[in-house]
């Protein structure tokens, strides 16, 4: 099992009184909320905690995006991995994800990734994704195009990458009569790519297919359903005739470890549930747009993910359905080899600064999880996570 530290960048300082005056934390909230000196620490500061990630041995590091939102303040992510990459020296640098659909030029994000993967000594995971519903009102764009702007903008990227250039490209929404990217990708045919989330059945089957078998994350929901839906890749792989190693499986969601379950979850409650009642506030229509995803998915995400960003959640729903881990280093590492045995998933995302959580706490945190969990699990197999959560059961 690999370890890797996620950053959402949220506006921790956000006046949540103020906030809920509007229907929404994402597009519709004013921007005047947002004070510029405070946010310049606040960069600074979580750029500090995801190199202390690196230095604490983690195997990867990652950054991702969104866009008019204080709940992550990253939307240009490949401005963090730059970053990263300069003052970081061993951790793979995931970008998870960008929104493919949402750039009018995807030779754009080619040329980015390959200029990251170059100063990194190939160190830049790609994640790709369509961006949540609240993207499309951000952008304007027609979410009933996202599965195809997104499927051609990948196709045209993994092109640019991989076929000499110059060659031209005629599709429905980009032609170019060059295509010739500089520099070209440090790892070859190109850094891996990853494919961040919700349980979408499209996004299973095409992620899967033996011409792509890229790595599938799913993030934000109650571990119930991680496990049916990396279970669902699993199936998809053996349709198509092949297994699908752990290495293609992962679980992103909040970790938070201190002495006991009692300080983890007294420390985490405030900031655990403003992530979640605060940060992610949106209305269903926001989230789920018309068109941005097939009625059978859209039933299955909102049948796994009900009332997660749409009504109030509290610390003791959050740990009944094990959307977060929060506990002793003992209760996070049993509950993570029983989820691992249960569907053998080769990378875990933490997310371990969340909401509001503090510079302190957040240092706690990864200093705790790199301490005391990672040792005890990392490279474990199947049954070895399984005879671990039967001994700390």
């Amino acid at each position: 099992m690999k370890f890797f530290s996620f950053h959402l960048m949220p506006y921790e300082p956000l006046d949540f009184e103020a906030a809920e005056r509007h229907r929404s934390a994402w597009v519709v909230l004013p921007n005047e909320m947002y004070d510029p000196k405070a946010g310049a620490k606040l960069y600074n500061r979580y750029l500090d905690e995801l190199e202390l990630a690196d230095e604490l041995g983690f195997d990867g590091i990652c950054v991702n995006e969104h866009h008019q939102t204080p709940y992550g303040l990253m939307p240009a992510p490949n401005l963090m991995a730059g970053a990263l990459a300069r003052r970081t020296s061993n951790a793979k640098i995931a970008i998870l994800g960008r929104a493919l659909p949402l750039v009018n030029n995807p030779l754009t994000i080619a040329e980015e990734y390959a200029m990251l993967d170059n100063l990194s000594g190939g160190r830049i995971i790609c994640g790709f994704v369509r961006g949540i519903g609240a993207e499309y009102h951000a952008s304007g764009l027609n979410p009933t195009e996202s599965h195809d702007r997104f499927h051609e903008a990948h196709d045209l990227i993994v092109a640019a990458w991989t076929k000499p250039g110059p060659f031209a490209w005629e599709g429905k929404y980009y032609n170019f009569r060059y295509v010739n990217t500089w520099p070209r990708v440090y790892q070859q045919p190109h850094p891996p790519i990853w494919i961040p989330s919700q349980g979408s059945g499209e996004t299973i089957e095409w992620a899967a297919h033996p011409d792509r078998k890229y790595t599938f994350v799913i993030t934000f929901s109650p571990a119930a359903s991680v496990m049916k839906f990396l279970k669902l890749y699993q199936d998809q792989a053996e349709t198509y005739g092949y297994t699908a190693a752990p290495e293609k499986l992962g679980w992103a969601l909040p970790v938070y470890v201190a002495e006991t379950d009692a300080i983890a979850q007294k420390e985490a409650r405030p900031h655990i549930e403003s992530l979640f009642n605060n940060f992610l506030r949106m209305p269903l229509e926001m989230l789920l747009p018309p068109g941005y995803t097939s009625i059978a998915s859209m039933k299955r995400i909102l049948e796994h993910k009900k009332g997660v960003t749409t009504e109030r959640t509290t610390l003791e729903r959050i740990l009944e359905m094990d959307i977060a881990l929060i506990g002793s280093a003992e209760t996070v590492r049993q509950k993570i080899a029983h989820y691992g045995a249960e569907v053998p998933f080769g990378n875990l995302v933490t997310m371990l600064q969340f909401g509001t959580l503090p510079a302190d706490l957040t240092r706690k945190n990864i200093e705790t999880f790199a301490a005391e969990v990672i040792p005890h699990l990392r490279g474990t197999n199947e049954s070895e996570l399984a005879e671990t959560a039967t001994v700390n059961a």
